[in-house]
């Protein structure tokens, strides 16, 4: 690999190689020579910016556990709007058709990962944690706004939506479900509270 070469946004180039390793070939297969290698850069590069393999990969969790706040925020937004049912669906595809169900299989899958996690969140499992907050935002907005029913409890929906998605979506050897398949599960999940569309 070369050397002395700078690579801009360095953490960011990391953090996309590593995700492209761990969509490619699994959390197995996610080590810092792949990482390194996929990024095009000498592994030195790594160690300058991460102490350990298990703070990269920490820093690569809550670096997508953000961006997914981020998401949540235009969700948000979009409250009052649309279809409810619909805008759940998408969301929950565009969340574990990218890498959260890999990094769930990540974090899962290393102690050290894990333990170092509990520094920052000290329960739940990052993404998952982060994406039921983020319906949980989304759905009490759409309550307050009458499209749910008063009562309804968005703080038990939001991660029965997540549970659900996340075994429609856990298969990473077969196809994907279907827009229907996705849809009709947040039917079953929230079809009961729903009052305007």
């Amino acid at each position: 690999m070369p050397t002395g070469v700078a690579m801009r946004d360095a953490r960011e180039q990391l953090f996309d190689a590593a995700e492209r390793v761990l969509l490619r070939a699994g959390p197995a297969a996610l080590t810092s020579r792949a990482v390194t290698e996929e990024a095009g850069c000498a592994k030195g590069v790594l160690h300058r910016h991460f102490a350990d393999f298990d703070a990269f990969l920490a820093g690569l969790v809550l670096d997508r556990a953000r961006r997914i706040g981020e998401q949540g925020a235009a969700l948000r937004a979009a409250a009052g709007t649309g279809d409810v049912i619909g805008r759940l669906a998408d969301a929950l595809t565009g969340l574990f058709e990218s890498v959260a169900v890999a990094i769930v299989g990540l974090v899962t899958s290393r102690d050290g990962l894990r333990a170092r996690l509990r520094d920052e969140r000290p329960t739940g499992v990052p993404l998952l944690t982060d994406a039921a907050a983020v319906l949980a935002s989304y759905l009490a907005a759409e309550r307050d706004l009458g499209r749910l029913a008063p009562d309804a409890d968005v703080d038990v929906l939001a991660p029965t939506l997540i549970g659900a998605a996340h075994l429609l979506f856990a298969d990473r050897t077969g196809p994907p479900p279907g827009a229907d398949a996705v849809r009709r599960t947040v039917a079953a999940v929230v079809g009961g509270v729903v009052r305007l569309q």
